[in-house]
């Protein structure tokens, strides 16, 4: 029973290495310090009423839908309040950007804030 342990550990450890991932942690400090602005719009800002909840959960399944996004950009932070959408988060590319940007203006029109960052994959990066 403790050799399995002791094994699972070990393969959890040692699983970003094996799979080739930086095991270096993401400093999110500054986003941190600006989500915690009153005037910022963050998840828990969601409104609860029918017509926002509808508006981020359609534009959320636009995104989760298209296969082509990167896991960054499925994982954005889309926030409806009051008919008004904010996206926030980062993506790979300036293509993901304006593609997310384009999903959510047909559903919300024009009442869109992006906050999206581009974020290119840092082995991508260092391959060029």
């Amino acid at each position: 029973m403790r050799f399995a342990v002791i094994l699972s550990m070990v393969a959890l450890l040692g699983a970003p290495a094996f799979y080739g991932q930086d095991a270096t942690k993401a400093d999110n400090t500054k986003v941190n310090e600006r989500d915690r602005d009153k005037t910022e719009a963050t998840a828990d800002q969601q409104k609860e009423n029918k017509s926002d909840r509808d508006l981020t959960k359609e534009i959320r399944r636009s995104i989760v839908k298209d296969r082509s996004l990167s896991t960054y950009a499925h994982n954005i932070k889309v926030i409806s309040e009051n008919g008004t959408v904010t996206l926030k988060g980062p993506v790979r590319s300036e293509e993901e950007k304006r593609a997310i940007e384009a999903k959510a203006a047909e559903v919300a029109g024009k009442n869109v804030n992006s906050e999206l960052s581009v974020v290119p994959d840092s082995k991508t990066q260092s391959q060029k």
